[in-house]
């Protein structure tokens, strides 16, 4: 009987563990559940932001971006943080609103989740548990590309600016 709660409880482990990335639904700011399996086949671009951060005019470049590759199969999904120095600390509706009126954000932006310790949201755990990624997110705005096969393509630093070249040149390496 130990024998068969020990297996057992392996097995649920390691379903856990083969979490793709497909198998993920987050709600936007507008109330509306997106299904990450309508990812599929494309290429995403996952980022951590904030309202109040000395990197929050990213969110101008990322809609660029976003606006530049999106009829290519290209998609960006904002994860609004409270997690460093409390710079996102408004309600989600009004974080949507501020990134639409602001920054003509039209990419998904979704409510607020924590992205690191014991709390984070299960695709933050997801993304620091495949090989070579598993370090902590340590600002807002770091970025990670998800390739069309939803694995890891690269991770990218907060002061990596969304029209570096290190990123589109990735982008559009994918894209093809």
């Amino acid at each position: 009987m130990k024998i068969l709660f020990t297996l057992a409880l392996i097995l649920l482990t390691s379903n856990v563990i083969a979490q793709t990335f497909y198998d993920f639904k987050y709600t936007d700011t507008n109330k509306k559940v997106v299904n990450f399996k309508s990812f599929k086949g494309k290429l995403v671009l996952v980022v951590n932001i904030a309202t109040r951060c000395g990197y929050t005019g990213q969110l101008d470049d990322i809609e660029k971006l976003y606006n530049k590759y999106e009829s290519k199969n290209f998609v960006v999904v904002g994860f609004p943080s409270n997690d460093f120095g409390s710079q996102t600390p408004e309600s989600n509706e009004e974080v949507g609103k501020f990134c639409k009126l602001k920054y003509g954000a039209t990419f998904h932006i979704f409510e607020k989740q924590d992205v690191i310790g014991s709390n984070k949201t299960g695709l933050y755990t997801w993304l620091n548990s495949q090989k070579g990624f598993e370090k902590e997110i340590a600002w807002n705005f770091e970025k990670f590309l998800i390739g069309k096969d939803g694995r890891i393509l690269n991770r990218f630093a907060s002061q990596v600016g969304p029209l570096d070249q290190s990123i589109t040149s990735l982008i559009e390496k994918n894209l093809n």
